[in-house]
């Protein structure tokens, strides 16, 4: 399809059922400026200072693609180790509109960020690139070769809202996103989301040269909200469930805190190793391999082997698996139940549970700041600061103050620093964004949506 006819499609019925059932009835709008603004891009250069001839060969046959950002519902810190977790897609995503070449050449522009420039001639480790979007391209056209399917080049023109340090996952968004390309444009399209993933994974650990987990990537190619059984690494178990917290009238949201995170690679580093290494004192290599009992009836001797941290870790990562679970039933009970006290009741626990998660990971993971820095504690506080809200505001149905069952905080991510997540009424957002934003800035405060589509090529 060429530009002018895609441009013509955004206002089109089938357009205008897309972009709802991608960013909601309030995005249809800004969705349909954001494609003719990349569409525009690339056409004419009309996106100050970026002309058209930095995109060869930009006529003829142009595509839209979508990755999307994801939010860990539960599961923190468990699928290094092969444990079980709870995700879903939202509504923040990358955005791509993406032109066939003749050759091997992969050039990608994304608004805010360097060009990139990629010749897939040489599809080879390149160590000056380790830590790149570069190495990222490379390393999937790689996947994609060795899969027998040697891709050519494409000129893409994208953008992303997907927020960068809130724990969305955009590196994982971007990864997905080039494994769609390359799968529509050069491999019949045929690839399921969790082959997407582990391509992408497998890019990020090889040629980025980051040890990732498969969760984020999966998460943001699958769509919906996913329950993930890691136990068999080569091939995790995946449940898309129905989740919609809206329809029971809660609002899901994030806080970014705005902490840094400089310096922090020794901390997240430590949580896997220090899990590891409870798994070792009983001959396993993961924690996945023991079970609980064993370290209960032996936690004496493993607090002097591993320390006292490692203990907390471990005993963390079963409760967390067992919560998984727990979540996920709750979720389908909710989606079974007819509107009203019974899906009322299915989401009570469902937040009970949450709120779980939540003190498991500060008090026992202890991923909520950094120890070399405790004079920074931006999620610590982000936490206290929503359970007071939660506590100050009037129960609707009792005037009472807001019960804890009726809201829910956690740390969100990798944690040390970042964002938060917190559900709440409907109704109680406006006044939770004022409170939250006074402190920690303007737009710290960001309403999530589930999204059904993941990683997707759109045709309108």
């Amino acid at each position: 399809m060429t530009g002018q006819e895609l441009l013509d499609r955004l206002g089109s019925a089938k357009a205008d059922a897309v972009f709802g059932e991608l960013y909601g009835e309030s995005g249809r709008g800004q969705a349909r400026l954001r494609y003719a603004a990349l569409i525009r891009g690339m056409l004419d250069g009309s996106q100050e200072g970026f002309p058209r001839s930095q995109f060869p060969e930009a006529g003829g046959d142009m595509r839209l693609f979508t990755a999307a950002g994801r939010t860990e519902l539960g599961g923190n810190h468990t699928d290094h180790n092969l444990g079980k977790v709870l995700a879903a897609s939202i509504q923040m995503d990358q955005a791509a509109l993406v032109c066939p070449r003749g050759d091997n050449i992969v050039f990608y522009r994304s608004e805010g960020y360097p060009d990139v420039r990629v010749d897939l001639s040489d599809l080879s480790i390149q160590e000056d690139e380790k830590g790149t979007t570069e190495a990222l391209v490379r390393g999937i056209a790689a996947e994609f070769a060795a899969r027998g399917k040697r891709p050519k080049g494409f000129s893409s023109n994208a953008a992303s809202t997907v927020l960068p340090g809130s724990g969305l996952s955009s590196s994982a968004a971007v990864e997905v996103l080039f494994g769609r390309i390359f799968d529509a444009l050069y491999g019949g399209g045929k690839l399921s989301a969790l082959e997407i993933a582990q391509i992408g994974q497998k890019a990020e650990n090889v040629y980025f040269g980051k040890p990732c987990g498969l969760m984020d990537q999966t998460a943001c190619a699958s769509g919906g909200a996913v329950a993930i059984d890691f136990k068999d690494a080569a091939r995790p178990e995946v449940t898309n469930i129905g989740f919609n917290p809206e329809e029971a009238g809660w609002a899901l949201c994030v806080v970014n805190t705005r902490g840094s995170h400089a310096d922090l690679t020794p901390d997240y580093a430590a949580i896997p190793r220090e899990m590891k290494a409870a798994a070792a004192f009983f001959g396993g290599t993961v924690l996945r391999e023991i079970d609980r009992k064993q370290v209960l009836a032996r936690a004496a001797e493993l607090r002097k082997a591993a320390g006292d941290r490692a203990l907390l870790r471990a005993l963390h990562f079963f409760d967390e698996n067992d919560r998984v679970d727990a979540m996920t039933a709750a979720i389908m009970d909710m989606n079974r139940a007819a509107p009203g006290e019974g899906k009322q009741r299915a989401f009570g626990r469902y937040l009970d549970l949450v709120n779980e998660s939540g003190d498991s990971s500060w008090e026992l993971l202890q991923n909520v700041y950094a120890p070399q820095n405790p004079a920074e504690q931006g999620i610590s506080a982000a936490l206290a600061l929503s359970r007071n809200f939660f506590r100050s505001r009037p129960d609707g149905k009792s005037g009472r103050p807001l019960p804890l069952r009726r809201a829910a905080c956690r740390v969100h991510g990798g944690g040390f620093a970042g964002a938060v997540q917190a559900y709440l009424p409907l109704e109680e957002l406006e006044a939770y964004r004022r409170e939250m934003e006074a402190v920690f800035g303007a737009g710290s405060v960001t309403a999530l949506r589930v999204r059904p589509i993941g990683a997707a090529e759109l045709v309108l």
